[in-house]
């Protein structure tokens, strides 16, 4: 391998000799006394230049990689003179006979070399192809005399400069690859080696196959499509599909450079079209940059592009198993807390890269009270999938346990067995080898049904605390859109967003999203149904916990009903259930005095209307100066039945003091 430095050195003297026999023409065109001694000399020393260089230098490597002929890469020569030396502007005008001409032209050129060719002027010809120069025409002057200018990309490439073009850098940015032995699971290792052979295996074809990287993971994506560029000694560059000019163009600029880039330095490109449709404005811009550019490309999207300008094979990206990273979570966590690795990998969906981060802020934490190292590795999980959320729907703040909720007794157990399921994932379906039998239905689905205040909300907080999961509400009028496609591209956000872990999905009033499709009658009922097959496809793939809560179940699709793992009814609270209720809304905290929970169970009220029944009477009392006493609680419970429009018996509400004085 030759030295740069020498190489460098070489393609200077070469450079040096070139100019030097250019300067000899340019004076005897300009009437200078040149015998032909002089003018063979100059040919002479470049050809020895040439010859003692060791490597080809770099107007000859151009002129190779380009296809420049040799009266092409004098004109090249020509142009890119001025650049090196000021005095051959003099020397251009004079040359020229014409003061006002102190710039390089097509007349010159064919003037002043052997073997000149009139086709070098036609754009489909290197030079101009290429834009390895620039012709500043004004008017009506003529091609010949109008003035040339190289390319200044091309002037620093010819002195041994070889970097980026600028006028592609606000585009594009540069992705390094992560170390061989980090940042990729075995899995995703293997597929890195699959692009690459798929490459060679085409070497020949004019135009390389479009690498098709598809999926919701765009982290991996790009992790892998880094580690194949390398593989292939190239260099990886992103490009955001909806940052490409939308003018033809501008565009046909972007593509022309990249193409000349991808011939003069060892690149790639990684097109990031993760969040567009295949029918996108932006994906005929894409389409456009792939038709009119060569070079290895990567297409990064959701789902495989149909009827792409070149050649394409598709690769599905996915997240490392779930066997990887509980193998990566061992290797953070001491060997004696033997399950924090499987519940990690079970509930959190992770890149490599997404874990070695998370330890190692989690090991910065040395706070003196710092809680134990798989703790701080949960809450840093947790933090890492909200902001995805956080922008799609309403985050709930899980305050009630197991002691909170009133439930019979075999609601109560399956609530219980989905908490259970959620926490064990990662044992049945990894170590147990579920997983490799199901293609779908990793996540587990519920649906809570029952009427409005009869404990669906908490029981979902109930879960979401036990399991130190986040909660989130989806606010439907944020999702459904009345735009066609728009509801279906919410929901994927969403579920994308969830995929990661780390949060339950709470669907409150199901029945407005998740209701029966109908008979299709015109093109509205044709649309909503898309929209509730769609659902059903997604909640299928999903892998987190979902709950649907309804108070019409009767409303709901039966074809959810059968995807759904669990659906648990929340009847209305009987005599007994209704008495612990009223026991459990007052905290610890509050005064109470005399409080007849019997009589109080008797008031046909749900849990949420109790609830807000005791708060009601704690302000009562608070503003009396008085504790909660049986006066202040049925006054609020009579509030809620006048609230519910149900009908009252003043005898209900009445209490006896043991005065004897009637409230």
């Amino acid at each position: 391998m030759i030295d740069v430095a020498t190489w460098e050195t070489a393609n200077a003297r070469y450079l040096s000799a070139a100019l030097s026999l250019l300067r000899t023409r340019l004076l005897r065109q300009a009437g200078d006394e040149c015998v032909d001694g002089d003018l063979a000399a100059a040919a002479a020393a470049l050809a020895q230049a040439e010859g003692n260089a060791g490597a080809a230098p770099a107007l000859v490597l151009l002129a190779a990689a380009l296809g420049l002929s040799k009266f092409e890469q004098n004109v090249l020569l020509l142009c890119a003179a001025a650049e090196f030396d000021s005095s051959f502007a003099s020397l251009c005008a004079r040359a020229q006979g014409d003061a006002s001409r102190p710039y390089a032209t097509f007349a010159l050129a064919l003037s002043i070399f052997d073997e000149p060719a009139w086709d070098a002027l036609s754009p489909e010809r290197s030079l101009r192809y290429w834009r390895l120069i620039e012709i500043n025409q004004p008017g009506s002057q003529a091609l010949t005399t109008s003035a040339l200018r190289a390319d200044e990309r091309i002037v620093n490439y010819l002195k041994g400069l070889n970097y980026l073009d600028d006028r592609l850098t606000p585009y594009l940015t540069v992705v390094e690859p992560p170390e061989p032995s980090r940042g990729l699971a075995a899995s995703q290792r293997e597929l890195r080696q699959t692009i690459a052979a798929q490459w060679r295996q085409t070497g020949t074809q004019p135009m390389a196959p479009v690498a098709q990287l598809l999926g919701n993971d765009a982290v991996g994506k790009l992790m892998i499509a880094a580690c194949a560029a390398a593989e292939m000694g190239r260099r990886l560059y992103r490009l955001a599909a909806d940052a490409l000019p939308g003018q033809p163009a501008d565009l046909e600029v972007l593509a022309r450079l990249w193409q000349r880039e991808s011939v003069l330095l060892p690149i790639a490109l990684y097109i990031d079209a993760q969040e567009l449709d295949a029918s996108d404005a932006h994906a005929a811009a894409v389409r456009r940059l792939l038709a009119r550019s060569d070079g290895l490309f990567m297409l990064a999207a959701r789902e495989a592009w149909p009827r792409l300008p070149r050649e394409s094979f598709v690769t599905d990206v996915v997240k490392p198993t779930m066997e990887e990273q509980r193998e990566a979570w061992q290797s953070i966590i001491s060997d004696d807390d033997v399950d924090s690795p499987g519940l990690l990998a079970g509930q959190f969906n992770l890149n490599i890269t997404d874990i070695e981060q998370i330890a190692r802020a989690a090991r910065l934490d040395h706070a003196p009270n710092a809680a134990p190292l798989s703790e701080r590795l949960w809450e840093r999980c947790r933090a890492r999938v909200r902001p995805l959320l956080d922008a799609l729907a309403q985050r709930l703040e899980p305050k009630a346990t197991w002691d909170d909720i009133v439930l019979p007794a075999e609601e109560a157990s399956r609530l219980h067995q989905i908490a259970a399921q959620v926490r064990q994932r990662s044992r049945v379906y990894g170590e147990w080898g579920f997983g490799r039998k199901m293609t779908r239905g990793l996540g587990i689905s519920a649906l809570f049904a029952g009427e409005s205040g009869t404990g669906k909300t908490m029981a979902a907080e109930v879960i979401a605390n036990d399991l130190r999961l986040n909660l989130y509400r989806i606010d439907l009028s944020a999702v459904v859109s009345k735009y066609i496609g728009e509801t279906e591209k919410n929901l994927r956000r969403l579920f994308d967003a969830a995929e990661d872990g780390g949060a339950i999905l709470f669907f409150d009033e199901a029945d407005a999203l998740f209701g029966k499709r109908s008979e299709v009658k015109d093109s509205h009922d044709r649309y909503a149904n898309i929209e509730i097959n769609y659902l059903l496809q997604r909640m299928e793939a999903y892998r987190g916990l979902a709950i649907l809560a309804t108070n019409m179940r009767s409303a709901m699709d039966v074809a959810f009903t059968r995807r759904l793992r669990f659906i648990v009814n929340f009847p209305f609270p009987g005599v007994a259930e209704r008495r612990c209720m009223w026991q459990k809304a007052f905290p610890a905290q509050t005064p109470v005095r005399q409080l007849d929970y019997d009589r109080l169970a008797r008031l046909n009220l749900t849990g949420g209307s109790i609830h807000n029944a005791a708060l009601n009477a704690a302000f009562l009392s608070a503003q009396a100066g008085s504790s909660v006493t049986m006066q202040f609680a049925l006054a609020a419970a009579k509030a809620e039945f006048i609230k519910l429009d149900r009908p009252i018996n003043e005898a209900d509400f009445r209490w006896l003091e043991p005065t004897g004085v009637v409230a």
